[in-house]
């Protein structure tokens, strides 16, 4: 028989080694779901280009529009992939990594035998949250990295070229475009904390991904009601193409520190209420 702790603990019990970050980063890129996400992020490019072929050979193309310039070179096309992905596809792929990750145990009726094993709470909690925002960067990731080498083969490394006519070298808007992506990255984790929230608020991974989504829709429509004023500056989402500041000739940082630190300060809400309440929550699946 295993020696006991005074705690009760069994002997070699040790909380921090419960649930590892690698085996749960295997066990959820090992699910479907997972590997849909990813798989259609490093697909877009690839559909993005079909389509900007098809359409510089169509009759009504409009020359000098949106297709002439995600052509003029591989960053161009990578800069047009995430403004195409930023509004709507990548808060779901956020919204999913995270508002799947509690929830789907629940509706397993897993989530008390972790809890059995035991997993304390908040190590639980914390590795799954670590766990969905790996996952998350990857893709995001992807989608740019896909991109990125898509666009310079078949577009050449062309100089990063702006609607307004500002250029960067190849290698300049690269280092621009880490900054870009480190930024989008960053706004996104109050779509993450929103959705881990609801994660833990429900027992329906659907219920838990549709709320971050409608919500991020909504906020995005009220962001849009210019008789809110200053209100707006307030709402969640409201700096999310902040990013492209990141790609002028001189960066403008005032709205890109505003944003990450909105960003923060809505997941550090959205989050510690998470805990708070699964530390108390009554698990019963």
């Amino acid at each position: 028989m295993s020696p006991t702790h005074s705690d009760g603990r069994a002997g070699g019990y040790t909380a921090s080694k419960t649930l590892p970050f690698r085996t749960e980063l295997r066990r959820q890129f090992g699910r479907r779901r997972t590997q849909l996400a990813i798989g259609f992020l490093a697909l877009l490019p690839v559909i993005l280009a079909i389509a900007f072929a098809v359409g510089s050979t169509s009759s009504d193309s409009d020359a000098g529009g949106l297709i002439e310039l995600g052509t003029r070179g591989g960053v161009n096309f990578t800069v047009f992939a995430l403004f195409m992905s930023v509004g709507f596809l990548l808060i779901v792929v956020v919204a999913l990594f995270f508002g799947d990750s509690v929830a789907s145990e629940a509706s397993w009726s897993s989530l008390r035998y972790l809890l059995a094993i035991p997993v304390p709470r908040t190590r639980l909690l914390l590795q799954k949250a670590l766990v969905s925002a790996t996952l998350s960067i990857a893709a995001i990731v992807t989608l740019v990295v896909v991109s990125l080498a898509i666009g310079t083969v078949l577009y050449g490394a062309e100089p990063l070229v702006t609607p307004f006519g500002d250029g960067l070298s190849y290698t300049d808007a690269l280092g621009r475009l880490l900054i870009a992506v480190a930024y989008i990255c960053l706004n996104l984790l109050w779509v993450a904390g929103l959705a881990m929230l609801l994660s833990v608020l429900t027992d329906a991974p659907l219920g838990a991904v549709g709320g971050a989504v409608m919500t991020s829709i909504l906020m995005q429509i009220l962001d849009q009601i210019t008789a809110l004023g200053s209100l707006r500056n307030y709402l969640p989402g409201h700096y999310a193409n902040s990013w492209i500041d990141a790609l002028s000739p001189t960066i403008e940082w005032n709205d890109i520190v505003v944003g990450s630190f909105s960003a923060l300060a809505y997941a550090a809400v959205f989050g510690v209420a998470a805990w708070q309440r699964f530390s108390s929550k009554d698990i019963t699946s």
